[in-house]
């Protein structure tokens, strides 16, 4: 197999006018991959539950999509709904849909998550062979590596998982890998193992979502642990990027780093994003919990030979497109509320 490089891959250069198969398309990262494939003049059908979110939350993300004639969604559940009539004609599947949470993972959900992200994830595969789709991306995590050692892992780490939503991740991509290796006439894979994505549509739940609504609200914010946990931060734009270069990479069945190469802890975070809001964050702490890494840093080298990605936005920039978004959703909540039905 012949390893693209840098210069060989362009997403600017993808023909348009392929049918594409997004699925979780209403959630943070689908509605931003498919806005970008709209965008580059693709027809998109969207898959998603949209019960991972508040309505309101679902309904937001789909919007600046839903306008366009080019995008149609089926509402439904991947282990649910019949797939080979969605997947018919299409050339490219982006698989973004998973139940996600590392602590909502342990005890009795357990099985939704296996439902969710291991389940679907064969059943897609399979109606993606039998549809005659040519690649399919797999969203993975980092959640993959767990406990790994000291410094960047390299996609030749062991991976160790410290949580059931780890283990269900790594499930899904070896599931979707090993349907690659072992069906002939079916997909290539290209897994690509997400390391702490942020951004605008960010769940509300994950930490730079809450830091910003801390700084912007002045409440407090509780960190768990001591804080000096370290994270590989990758704004979702680099996520969109790497997933469009991984559509027309060179490859059959790979697993690949996407992040930043860089760590910053969650003292550093919370700096940083007092300081773009103008208000420092109040932070409590508290214990920290089972199942989360100590620190996540990606060695990004082979994506950056397989498919040519490397990082474009830096962790200042991105908290402040992040916080400019929010900014501006609680400002649209703010008049929503103020125009509404008046008392009496």
């Amino acid at each position: 197999m012949t390893r693209a490089t840098a210069a060989s891959v362009d997403v600017s250069k993808t023909a348009p006018g392929k049918r594409i198969v997004v699925t979780g398309a209403a959630g943070f990262i689908g509605s931003h991959i498919t806005r970008t494939l709209l965008d580059a003049g693709h027809q998109v059908v969207g898959i998603d539950h949209c019960q991972g979110h508040p309505a309101e939350i679902t309904e937001r993300n789909l919007q600046p999509n839903m306008d366009s004639e080019l995008f149609s969604l089926i509402r439904g559940d991947l282990a649910d709904i019949s797939l080979e009539p969605q997947l018919e004609g299409a050339d490219t599947v982006f698989h973004v849909a998973a139940r996600p949470g590392v602590r909502s993972s342990w005890g009795a959900e357990f099985s939704s998550y296996a439902t969710s992200n291991i389940v679907a994830t064969h059943l897609l595969m399979e109606a993606a062979a039998r549809s005659g789709v040519r690649r399919v991306v797999v969203s993975s995590s980092s959640s993959v590596y767990g406990g790994a050692p000291d410094g960047a892992v390299t996609e030749e780490d062991l991976p160790t998982p410290l949580s059931p939503y780890g283990v269900t991740k790594l499930a899904a991509e070896q599931l979707a890998l090993a349907h690659a290796r072992c069906t002939p006439s079916g997909p290539t894979v290209v897994a690509l193992r997400y390391f702490t994505v942020y951004g605008p549509r960010q769940r509300g739940d994950m930490l730079i979502s809450r830091l910003i609504e801390s700084a912007l609200s002045g409440k407090p914010f509780t960190v768990l642990g001591d804080g000096k946990q370290r994270r590989d931060l990758t704004f979702v734009a680099d996520i969109v990027r790497a997933n469009l270069l991984a559509m027309e990479a060179d490859a059959e069945a790979e697993v690949l780093n996407i992040g930043t190469g860089v760590t910053t802890s969650v003292l550093e975070v919370a700096d940083l994003v007092g300081d773009i809001v103008g208000r420092p964050v109040s932070l409590n702490f508290a214990q920290a919990q089972v199942g989360e890494a100590r620190e996540t840093h990606a060695d990004v080298s082979h994506a950056k030979d397989l498919i040519g990605y490397q990082p474009t936005i830096d962790l200042r920039t991105g908290l402040a497109r992040q916080v400019e978004s929010a900014i501006r959703s609680r400002a649209a909540v703010m008049s929503a509320t103020s125009n509404g039905p008046q008392a009496r």
